[in-house]
């Protein structure tokens, strides 16, 4: 929070949903932090389907009415759980005709990208601080990491296509990802956590950073514009980076042709930080022996894409991170900032309004 936000004049924080939200995480949030006023009307929110759905049932719509509704309460907010509808331009609406706008909590942990969207102006971006769910998807998605890197190891195309096929083979090895020398890309909470299961298997982690800052379970840290120089002799190369003007493409066809034939590739940061056409040629000539993606350059990905029949590809549709505790661990967090916000505070996971991440 800037230096100069004001505090609401009554010392307590009225908190919109914007985002479909429980009774129970909402009792929740209040009390862990009583001076929260938990404002919603549950009949102006699309019901979740799942764990993690926060934009809700796709069916769901509003009367004129009740869309009104909707925007006078999200207008009356100081604070925001949720940008409106996850909709980039509902937040450019309401960031005008909010003056007392002054934090929005997003649900995913790429949420600057949903503000990048939104083309507030400088003022608007000044006045609202915004955070992000960042660190609440970290195991899942290390676990669904390493699920890449033991699926690369252990074959499982190959043992698949030959369970499809009824076919008994004589036997043969396979990898281990002990003894494995595996290059991380990004090292925030995702890469971190990866790294410490990595390591606990024994794995060598190689982990990318633009600071020179020890890492637990990291070996070496090499700066991004070195990835090329580190992959040769990398046999996994997991990317956990956010999708930011200074990642898109980092992993590049200059990337691809530097790895050591047969490398498995696991995506689960933001699909846009890989090359996904020099990465689906890699993979064509066997310079990638797998990929587990759960993020794609543009989502959903498209039906004639190669990367849905090629047999050494498991396309997982950015589904792994969520987990049945996501919403409750987005709750306590937002709980914490809101302390930190009523309290002049710093906020977790504030989002750089430069390269909204």
């Amino acid at each position: 929070m800037s230096a100069h936000d004001p505090k609401p004049l009554d010392g307590r924080l009225r908190v919109v949903a914007a985002t479909p939200v429980s009774e129970e995480l909402i009792s929740l949030v209040t009390r862990a932090e009583p001076r929260i006023d938990f404002i919603r009307d549950q009949d102006l929110l699309p019901p979740s389907r799942f764990p993690g759905d926060h934009s809700g049932d796709p069916s769901f719509s509003r009367t004129a009415e009740q869309q009104k509704a909707f925007d006078d309460l999200v207008d009356s907010a100081h604070a925001l759980y949720g940008v409106p509808d996850e909709n980039p331009t509902a937040l450019t609406r309401t960031a005008g005709a909010n003056p007392d706008l002054r934090w929005v909590h997003t649900m995913p942990a790429g949420g600057g990208a949903q503000v990048k969207a939104a083309g507030l102006t400088d003022e608007q971006l000044d006045r609202i601080a915004f955070s992000t769910s960042a660190g609440v998807h970290a195991e899942p998605l290390a676990e669904f990491a390493v699920f890449g890197l033991l699926a690369g190891a252990k074959t499982l195309p190959r043992l698949l296509a030959q369970q499809r096929d009824k076919v008994w083979s004589g036997r043969w090895a396979m990898g281990t990802v002990s003894g494995q020398r595996i290059v991380v890309v990004g090292l925030g909470s995702i890469g971190r956590a990866t790294a410490l299961k990595l390591k606990a298997l024994g794995a060598t982690v190689v982990g990318t950073s633009r600071r020179d800052t020890a890492v637990e379970g990291v070996d070496e840290i090499v700066h991004p514009d070195r990835l090329a120089d580190v992959v040769g002799d990398a046999d996994g190369i997991v990317v956990t980076l956010p999708g930011t003007s200074a990642t898109e493409g980092l992993v590049s066809a200059k990337v691809f042709g530097a790895v050591k034939p047969g490398v498995t590739v696991v995506s689960v940061g933001r699909g846009t930080v890989v090359d996904e056409v020099a990465m689906t040629a890699a993979i064509g000539d066997g310079r990638v022996g797998f990929a587990a993606l759960d993020v794609f350059a543009s989502e959903p990905l498209a039906s004639d894409s190669p990367l849905w029949a090629h047999p050494n590809v498991l396309v997982s549709p950015h589904t792994a991170a969520l987990n049945p505790a996501e919403d409750r661990l987005i709750a306590e967090l937002f709980a914490r900032n809101a302390t930190r916000f009523l309290d002049g505070e710093q906020l977790i996971n504030r989002v750089d309004t430069v390269e909204f991440y």
